[in-house]
């Protein structure tokens, strides 16, 4: 997940140690962590590219381990246009599902075999257009009217935020 922030942009988020990880590197964590579960360790690696003078980290990459499997979490924020090349791959021994950009999301889908409607090999896959907050802001509601409860437990969330505090090289207490 990366973009270009501007020098302004570069002060405000100097203010927080975990560089541009700690801005972006939760979403995709988030994600990572709702179809993983909490990872096993967590290996930061933080790195200043600009030519700025700063000490901002804006190229940083975080390894989440499973017992069969990581994940890579890259952040830059040195990119030209870099919200067009956002995205999230997920490889496993039956397929690969590549989301690209992931808003307004385009994905490809590589098959080991045809699975329902999907064929074997490179496939598109569609999704409807919805606005960008919509499902989230209607799920809300009906948490707050009380016709259901939230969709991510107290236990996910700490797991999100204590991997985005070490996959941003910023300790847990």
């Amino acid at each position: 997940m990366n973009k270009l922030v501007s020098a302004a942009d570069r002060k405000t988020l100097l203010s927080y140690a975990g560089g541009g990880m700690f801005e972006l590197g939760g979403h995709m964590i988030d994600a990572a962590i709702n179809i993983m579960g909490r990872p096993t360790k967590v290996t930061e690696c933080r790195c200043k590219s600009s030519p700025l003078n700063d000490g901002l980290a804006d190229n940083q990459l975080a390894v989440l381990e499973y017992p069969k499997a990581t994940v890579a979490i890259r952040i830059a924020l040195e990119e030209i246009e870099g919200g067009a090349r956002r995205q999230f791959v997920v490889c496993g021994t039956k397929g690969t599902f590549d989301i690209r950009p992931i808003e307004p999301p385009q994905a490809r889908l590589a098959l080991d075999q045809r699975r329902g409607d999907y064929k074997k090999g490179y496939q598109d896959v569609t999704f409807p257009r919805v606005s960008r907050y919509d499902g989230d802001f209607a799920d809300l509601a009906k948490v707050l009217r009380g016709e259901k409860s939230f969709g991510f437990s107290v236990a996910h969330d700490l797991a999100v935020q204590e991997t985005l505090l070490l996959a941003s090289g910023m300790p847990l207490t």
